[in-house]
């Protein structure tokens, strides 16, 4: 479980380093955000997203940490996935999404201490955005499936940041 949180802090360093060195006068970026997440395939997480090519909308991803810690029993889940943004006015988005969500459980909780289960989930949500760097908002609804069946009413809201 302390590896887990190493590496995710490194990566989440390494991910803010890297903003810090860009450029105002660099050529234009994709859309980059980083947000906090209740509901959701984190259940409570703070996530980075990110589109592959230099648009404000279109395809990207999103990868996450996230999961809970109650009276000595944790989880930790790592929320990954594609999604589109289908949008005309550069700041109301419409979210479409698929992911994968691995979910680790505590060593006093599962026996081997390794990676204890997963679950796929899908979004549909609304994205609001600014054109250029600012407050972020999204809500969605998120359906989840695995081993334990199918929710198809579970939901997520986030508030973030734009860059």
């Amino acid at each position: 479980m302390k590896k887990i949180l190493l590496v995710t802090i490194v990566l989440i360093g390494f991910a803010s380093f890297a903003h810090a060195q860009y450029n105002e006068s660099a050529p234009a970026q994709g859309a980059k955000s980083v947000y906090f997440e209740l509901g959701g395939p984190g259940i409570a997480s703070f996530n980075f997203d990110f589109r592959f090519k230099k648009t404000q909308g279109g395809l990207g991803a999103r990868v996450g940490f996230g999961g809970f810690y109650v009276d000595g029993d944790g989880a930790v889940f790592l929320p990954l996935g594609l999604n589109y943004l289908f949008g005309k006015d550069g700041r109301n988005y419409f979210e479409l999404g698929a992911g994968y969500t691995p979910v680790f459980i505590d060593e006093e909780v599962d026996a081997d201490g390794i990676f204890s289960s997963s679950f796929g989930h899908l979004t549909f949500g609304y994205r609001l955005q600014p054109t250029t760097s600012g407050f972020s908002f999204r809500a969605a609804i998120t359906p989840v499936f695995g081993e334990f069946g199918f929710f198809p009413l579970y939901a997520g809201i986030s508030f973030g940041y734009k860059f």
